[in-house]
């Protein structure tokens, strides 16, 4: 099932389900019960982020053909820091450029998020996909230059300005994807080819990530996994190329769909 979460011209938010001609059917449930659907049609209404998340856990690092494009040794175990829920944006929203604490080099990353459906706590890896609801397409976007110069070392202050987790369209059940270690995953700039690789690359598999993040911690259902991103990111290109006003980026992801979002500046 792919779920949806619409906004009507009521404002109401409702959870659906895309129909083979276009619209919408709506669902009644939640994560943790899932969603049955109603037979009732959603007309008019914004689509938004497939979700709220309770937390969002980001993995670094975790492709390996992007640790040596960034001159980075092969990490021991995997690289955590977070985004805050307010970071997330919705399919086709826009990507806010900071101009407050300005950045000039805010970039895309394509990743895999993962759904924790329930709670989740020292579960072993062979195990640890029966704790997922689904998968959906995210963009890790990033403030370079806060990432690695403003941060006191910690990578938050650049990767969690407003905005900088786009998700979507949809959050697709866990039994419509056989292997999230097997997904042709791209992001597109403009329509440009930016970064096209494979879920196959990780370095840490998503099992082991939610064996490791769930060591000792509690992920709440709701929880959003972002595995990390392949090579091709901006900062890597030569010579670099970072968002601009004006550009679209589209993340893409095998059986997930596809994610776009526009670019703008911050109003002062």
């Amino acid at each position: 099932m792919k779920i949806c979460r619409i906004q009507t011209a009521s404002g109401r938010i409702q959870h659906a389900q895309p129909t083979e001609d276009g619209g919408y059917e709506a669902l009644t449930g939640d994560l943790t019960q899932g969603f049955q659907p109603t037979g009732e049609r959603v007309t008019d209404g914004e689509l938004l982020a497939p979700l709220q998340p309770a937390a969002i856990l980001c993995i670094g690092l975790n492709y390996r053909r992007h640790a040596e494009e960034g001159g980075q040794a092969i990490p021991e175990h995997p690289v955590l820091f977070m985004k805050m829920p307010s970071t997330v944006q919705s399919p086709g929203g826009p990507i806010v450029l900071p101009r407050h604490l300005r950045s000039d080099m805010v970039d895309y990353e394509c990743e895999l998020a993962v759904v924790i459906g329930r709670r989740c706590h020292n579960v072993v890896a062979a195990e640890a996909l029966d704790y997922v609801f689904g998968y959906t397409c995210a963009n890790d976007v990033s403030a370079r230059d806060w990432q690695k110069n403003g941060g006191g070392g910690q990578w938050c202050r650049g990767k969690t300005f407003a905005t900088f987790c786009p998700l979507g369209p949809a959050l697709v059940t866990r039994d419509e994807v056989s292997n999230p270690n097997s997904l042709g995953i791209r992001t597109l700039l403009n329509g440009e080819a930016m970064q096209d690789w494979n879920t196959d690359d990780m370095i840490f598999d998503v099992p082991t990530l939610i064996e490791f993040l769930s060591g000792s911690t509690v992920l709440d259902p709701g929880t959003v996994i972002l595995t990390g991103t392949p090579h091709g990111v901006g900062f890597a290109q030569n010579p670099p190329r970072f968002l601009q006003a004006g550009d679209t980026v589209t993340i893409e992801i095998d059986g997930l769909g596809s994610l776009s979002n526009p670019v703008v500046e911050e109003s002062n």
